[in-house]
């Protein structure tokens, strides 16, 4: 994949991407809202060799890129032939509460749609995240379901988290 929108690419993460993965991923404030407040520990080999198992017809790591630097992932995940399950980091934090995630958003939504065939795309958030969850209501994905309590961050904090799902007609789209 690879999504160009002004300064703004979405492509695919490479084996050259492991090392950026994994300071992403180690860095307790990048990490937390899922679940890592301590970051994930994960090596950059350990990265690598999950990446080699990307696919079109499995899931897809993305790498977004701002002006050309390295500034968040994306990714998404296939469920069944009409579904697939998305996800986003903006990683520097500095680009944060900018609007971007919209569009980066939009850019993925609008791929997945139109070039992919899905008919449908879901997500879930952890129940703190608001931020997320205003840009997700806004691009048009309904809320299914409030999970309270569902799951423990590595912490052992109990955590909610909240269901989304999105079909083509409700897809409001930021970047055109």
């Amino acid at each position: 994949m690879l999504l160009k929108y002004q300064n703004l690419t979405i492509r695919n993460a490479t084996i050259d991407d492991a090392e950026q993965l994994a300071i992403w991923w180690n860095d307790g404030t990048v990490m937390a809202y899922v679940g890592f407040p301590n970051g994930t520990g994960q090596t950059a080999k350990e990265i690598d060799a999950i990446l080699k198992y990307d696919s079109e017809h499995t899931c897809r790591h993305l790498i977004i890129e701002v002006d050309h630097l390295p500034a968040g992932e994306m990714n998404y995940r296939i469920k069944d032939k009409d579904t697939v399950e998305i996800g986003i980091k903006i990683c520097d934090l500095s680009l944060c509460n900018k609007g971007l995630g919209k569009k980066l958003l939009s850019m993925l939504i609008a791929s997945l749609f139109s070039d992919m065939g899905y008919k449908r795309i879901t997500l879930d958030t952890n129940a703190d995240n608001k931020r997320a969850q205003h840009v997700y209501e806004k691009l048009g994905f309904r809320k299914l379901q409030v999970h309270e309590n569902s799951w423990k961050d590595q912490l052992g904090k109990l955590k909610s988290s909240i269901d989304y799902e999105m079909y083509r007609e409700d897809f409001v789209n930021f970047a055109k």
